[in-house]
């Protein structure tokens, strides 16, 4: 339900809210969160984001950062209350449960009012209130759209319209991925307006490595590449040794996967790394080949048609092994791509 009316009278009075993103969050997810977060507090509520995991330290520089709250086992039962008591839970840039790991008890369990915004596929039917559009490239995207519509456009300052910029920057890759609309262009042109520093953000996201992150890639690129020209597919493997060796964080990996995707005539990529819950996929494509439904059918996952990822229980060798069987069955899509 999005019902504009219903959300001003009542966030016409204070009240105890709750902000959430998604498990690791990106840009998207936690420039959003802190964006709303910063627009709220303004109104006199009092506010809380609170993440299901850890998220990476070149995100550290958003403001309301060092107010987050990971979620650890020994604060279980201090962030379930939190949640399950909070007069408005917001759910933002995830529209299923599952997607926030042991968040997602506490959500269903919680008593006030629950708002989803968000713009991947197939959400859940949780929220009391769905603010949702696929045709949006971002979460912050539909988040400016939001207080433009309750009137709100006069709490974005600078800090949050850094914040709301980097999160439709980052999904759309710096404005050259297929989802960037001409809305989506006039949101970031407004969000300048408003004082976002373009030249700032785009610095302290993409040009600040670390030395071994920056080891990591080119070990990547050199080493773990597999091109399978064939099937127009390109893919790197990770192994959690291999992880360590670099001293990987959190973040230390996003983007690599677009490295294979950037190979001429490559339509179809992959990152696949071990970690301890299992083997983890971010797959990319071009195109018209569907790697939301890819993930959906083969590795748990989901997310956007050119842009999505997914998990499998099983040794890295073995998954490796299944995804690349996996490419004859999709030969004719991919060649079509």
């Amino acid at each position: 339900m999005r019902n504009i009316e219903a959300l001003k009278q009542m966030l016409g009075t204070a009240k105890n809210i709750v902000i959430i993103p998604h498990y690791k969050p990106d840009a998207d997810a936690l420039g959003s969160c802190l964006g709303l977060a910063g627009m709220l507090g303004k109104k006199g509520h009092t506010v809380k984001v609170i993440s299901p995991t850890d998220y990476p330290d070149f995100l550290f520089w958003m403001k309301g950062h060092d107010q987050v709250q990971v979620y650890k086992e020994e604060f279980r039962e201090e962030i379930r209350e939190s949640i399950t008591k909070a007069d408005i839970v917001f759910c933002l840039d995830f529209s299923a449960l599952n997607r926030i790991g042991a968040l997602g008890e506490f959500v269903a369990e919680a008593e006030g009012v629950k708002i989803v915004v968000d713009h991947h596929l197939d959400p859940e039917e949780f929220a009391d209130h769905m603010i949702w559009d696929t045709k949006a490239a971002a979460t912050a995207e539909l988040l400016y759209q939001l207080a433009a519509e309750l009137g709100d456009i006069d709490l974005i300052d600078p800090d949050i319209a850094d914040c709301l910029y980097a999160g439709i920057m980052t999904d759309t890759g710096s404005f050259k991925h297929s989802n960037t609309t001409k809305n989506t262009l006039l949101v970031a042109a407004e969000l300048i307006g408003l004082g976002a520093d373009n030249a700032k953000v785009g610095s302290l996201i993409y040009d600040n490595n670390s030395l071994d992150r920056l080891k990591l890639t080119g070990f990547a690129l050199s080493q773990k590449l597999v091109v399978h020209r064939e099937h127009r597919t390109a893919f790197f493997t990770l192994s959690s040794n291999e992880l360590r060796r670099f001293n990987a964080k959190t973040g230390d990996t996003e983007g690599l996967v677009n490295y294979a995707l950037s190979i001429k005539d490559i339509v179809f990529s992959a990152l696949i790394t071990e970690r301890e819950d299992g083997v983890k996929l971010s797959l990319r494509s071009k195109g018209k080949f569907p790697v939301n439904v890819f993930a959906k059918n083969h590795f748990n996952g989901g997310g956007h048609r050119n842009a999505s990822g997914g998990r499998i229980d099983m040794p890295l060798a073995e998954a490796v092994k299944y995804f690349e069987n996996l490419l004859p069955k999709y030969a004719e899509e991919l060649k079509n791509a």
